[in-house]
């Protein structure tokens, strides 16, 4: 048996991925390569399942990650794309993909939980637009992965499903909300996986799990089926291993979707040629007020990476963004109106992080919400002017390093607002709903990974990826992985 002492030690030891056709654990591809694999007919969709199936036995009793693992469905399917693609029918780069989702996506048939015990049985009769886009696409579903409860927060503890661990060490936090997706790319669970950002939900765990993490557009990824924090300001986006990954399952769920209302009906691009687009004339902002009160590892592989993108653009300047406000008031509000009822029936069912949270709306003033979802309308059309100077924007993801993980940090200490260490780097661009990505650019002295924030114009997603990958390329962050041991 492996010590959890032995485990910390180990979890924080870097590894580099072993090149295609190097790798003995079929997990350990990326999704673009496990897609290449497939349809060369080297291996099958129901060999990369049961790869994955074994890495979660093996490693996720340690991690938390999933909530629902669905193995004997994800088996089936896996035979069933086996079949189709021995007729001839391939169904395109996720056919036969091994994936999973956080569980406030809805997946018909299969419980989804919110990370709640208030939805601890509750199973839905219909897919979630994006969980149907995919199963059309031809991904395998394994479960559903662990979060904060209904997405209110980062702190991994808060969560009726236990406490998630971040592969790297497991005294560390691997963000959140979408904390189980962060975890379960990070450890090779899984091939890709979507989450949900309304403050960097996202981008946080892809900062401190080593992986990329993707928030599109407002409104370029339907939310219809998504269990809802604030319908102004949650995005669903990819969790995987490299850019490409991000691009490829982008692709699948994007789109407008008539029924819901915050879709915009924009074209969509492939986003995978995006990826061989030129970037030497992209011109880049730095705002300043987003590198300020850094942590020094932070601040040291910021620069690092500052010094890279000059080489593959046309240079950085500063620029200044416009306050984003409290964007608490929007969320606090609508995350009560939506949970009113079950909140007035039944409040012991919620974490008591969760509770303190709704209780905290019940005084918040109708007018204040008003002016705050006024404010988010004009920051959205105002916030185009800022690219009349620049194309694209770059920040560190976050202020620090993964945290230890903390069973009652202090309140509101992951949505922390100014300049302060408390800052949140990534919610404004939730409020401004611009396309934001956060890639691997280095690692503490301790061996936790750090992340590099990218963002575009509306629905610039095109040139956020381009940008991604370049730099991804000419690094080798993106490469490296965690250590891990099963659970002692």
């Amino acid at each position: 048996m492996t010590s959890r002492r032995e485990f910390l030690a180990a979890s924080a030891s870097l590894a580099v991925r072993p090149a295609f056709g190097q790798s003995s654990d079929l997990a350990g591809l990326t999704l673009k390569q496990a897609s290449d694999l497939l349809r060369s007919k080297r291996a099958s969709p129901l060999d990369l399942t049961e790869a994955c199936l074994k890495r979660i036995e093996k490693y996720d009793p340690a991690l938390h990650a999933f909530i629902t693992v669905t193995a004997e469905q994800a088996r089936a399917t896996a035979r069933a794309m086996e079949a189709e693609q021995r007729r001839g029918h391939w169904r395109g780069p996720l056919h036969g993909i091994p994936i999973a989702l956080k569980d406030n996506i809805d997946t018909a048939g299969i419980r989804t939980t919110g990370g709640s015990e208030l939805f601890q049985d509750r199973i839905p009769a219909e897919d979630a637009e994006v969980a149907r886009r995919l199963k059309e696409a031809g991904a395998v579903l394994l479960g559903k992965l662990n979060l904060v409860e209904f997405a209110y927060g980062g702190n991994p503890t808060v969560t009726y499903f236990g406490t998630v661990h971040n592969p790297w060490a497991l005294d560390r936090t691997p963000g959140g909300s979408s904390s189980g997706p962060g975890a379960a790319i990070a450890a090779d669970l899984c091939f890709g996986t979507l989450g949900t950002d309304t403050a960097g939900s996202v981008r946080n765990p892809a900062a401190n799990c080593g992986i990329v993490g993707f928030k599109p557009t407002y409104g370029r990824v339907s939310l219809r089926g998504v269990i809802p924090l604030s319908w102004t300001l949650d995005h669903v986006g990819p969790l995987c291993r490299t850019v490409e990954d991000a691009a490829i399952l982008l692709n699948v769920v994007a789109g407008y979707d008539q029924p819901d209302p915050t879709t915009a009906d924009v074209p969509v691009p492939d986003y995978t040629r995006a990826l061989k687009a030129s970037t030497a004339r992209l011109r880049l902002g730095r705002p300043a007020a987003f590198f300020e009160n850094l942590d020094p590892e932070v601040a040291k592989a910021s620069d690092a990476a500052l010094e890279v993108l000059r080489k593959l653009t046309a240079g950085v300047t500063e620029v200044q963004l416009p306050p984003s406000g409290n964007p608490a008031q929007i969320w606090g509000p609508e995350a009560l109106a939506y949970h009113a009822k079950w909140f007035a029936e039944s409040p012991e069912k919620y974490q008591p992080a969760t509770r303190r949270q709704l209780q905290q709306s019940t005084q918040e003033q109708a007018a204040d919400y008003a002016q705050a979802v006024r404010q988010v309308e004009l920051l959205r059309r105002d916030i185009s002017k800022v690219f009349t100077r620049v194309d694209l924007l770059v920040t560190p993801t976050l202020v620090s390093p993964p945290a230890l993980i903390e069973p009652n940090p202090p309140p509101n200490a992951a949505a922390g607002r100014g300049t302060g260490p408390g800052r949140n780097n990534n919610a404004p661009f939730d409020v401004f709903g611009l396309p934001a990505i956060s890639v691997p650019c280095g690692f503490t002295a301790a061996g936790l990974p750090l992340g590099l924030q990218i963002v575009g114009a509306p629905f610039a997603e095109s040139t956020v990826l381009a940008l991604a990958h370049a730099y991804e390329q000419a690094t080798d962050w993106h490469l490296r992985r965690p250590t891990l041991n099963p659970a002692g």
